[in-house]
């Protein structure tokens, strides 16, 4: 695995590759302020097409109804990213790529609140399939970059969580 990953994000990948392949399952991606690092941790590992049934950095809410099949509506008092909305889109991006599983992200990685007035370090994960969840994350972090690879561990963390409970 490459050396742009921490050793948890690579543990972690190399985990939900055997989960997934041993099943038989994919998993979809729709992430926003990790930036594609969920799917290059996922795609790392050899073998990934058996599995990453593929996903978009759906930074935008344009890019979350072009790409993910979001309605537009569910955006209309857009105010930041809510449990409610990254549900839908894990959902969304799950059933447009017929996958087992999707993980979804967004949120704010810094260094200001932005539009929504959310403060640095928090996003709010979801995963949709056999289980279905969302987490809101504080990380603390005021540093873009520190937050999106934590953010990238989190969600792996949790996408590896959910898959392990639903085999139970």
């Amino acid at each position: 695995m490459g050396t742009f990953l921490n050793d948890e994000q690579q543990s972690l990948a190399q985990e939900i590759a055997t989960q997934l392949t041993e099943r038989g399952e994919t998993v979809a991606v729709a992430e926003a302020t990790a930036g594609g690092l969920v799917s290059a941790a996922l795609l790392s590992v050899a073998g990934a097409s058996r599995y990453y049934a593929g996903g978009g950095v759906v930074y935008t809410l344009g890019s979350r109804t072009a790409l993910a099949g979001v309605p537009a509506e569910q955006y209309a008092n857009y105010r930041g990213t809510t449990p409610e909305l990254i549900a839908s889109l894990a959902e969304s991006m799950r059933e447009r790529l017929g996958a087992t599983w999707c993980i979804a992200e967004s949120g704010m990685a810094g260094p200001t609140g932005g539009r929504s007035g959310v403060a640095p370090g928090r996003t709010t994960i979801g995963v949709a399939g056999p289980v279905a969840r969302t987490e809101v994350i504080e990380t603390g972090l005021p540093d873009r970059e520190e937050n999106m690879v934590e953010f990238t561990t989190r969600s792996l963390r949790f996408l590896s969580e959910a898959i392990r409970e639903s085999g139970a």
